[in-house]
């Protein structure tokens, strides 16, 4: 015990990450479970500093994995962003949401960190969540309408920073 005590008393490097980097580089982690053959993408839901739900993009519980064949269209050669409405994964902001709820955890007033930023789909389900920030890293085909929708429904949104 004495040992322990010592060395907390050793100057040290600050190297604690702030919360956005803290949470950021969670989901950055929950991303590598992202079963999508496609992208890997990942949300967080924090509450009071608190992760209460997390999810990854890919197919619904039950339905084989995207990786392994089970979405025809992330299987095929359509391009990047092509036949959206054929893909039958689920989007990782869609799957936090979904899972606080199948477990009964209230997400009201909540901010989620996405990986990537959410489509118009995944921004009315926030909205409709009652999610009040949304902190995106990336950013892709970011569409003035889902950026208006939240802005008017009042969901704070930013860009997480490196």
């Amino acid at each position: 015990m004495g040992h322990y005590l010592h060395m907390t008393n050793l100057p040290q490097e600050n190297t604690r990450p702030d919360w956005d980097t803290y949470f950021m580089d969670i989901a950055h982690v929950v991303a590598r479970r992202g079963n999508c053959s496609r992208r890997k993408v990942a949300a967080v839901i924090v509450k009071d500093r608190r992760i209460i739900s997390t999810g990854y993009n890919g197919t619904p519980r039950g339905v084989r994995n995207c990786f392994e064949g089970g979405c025809a269209r992330c299987a095929s050669d359509v391009p990047s962003g092509g036949d959206l409405g054929e893909c039958i994964c689920s989007h990782a902001e869609e799957n936090a949401i979904t899972q606080a709820a199948y477990h009964g955890i209230a997400v009201r007033d909540a901010s989620i960190y996405v990986t990537l930023n959410p489509c118009l789909m995944c921004s009315k389900m926030i909205i409709n969540a009652g999610i009040r920030e949304v902190i995106y890293e990336e950013e892709y085909r970011f569409s003035a309408q889902t950026k208006a929708l939240l802005t008017e429904a009042g969901v704070a949104l930013r860009q997480y920073q490196r």
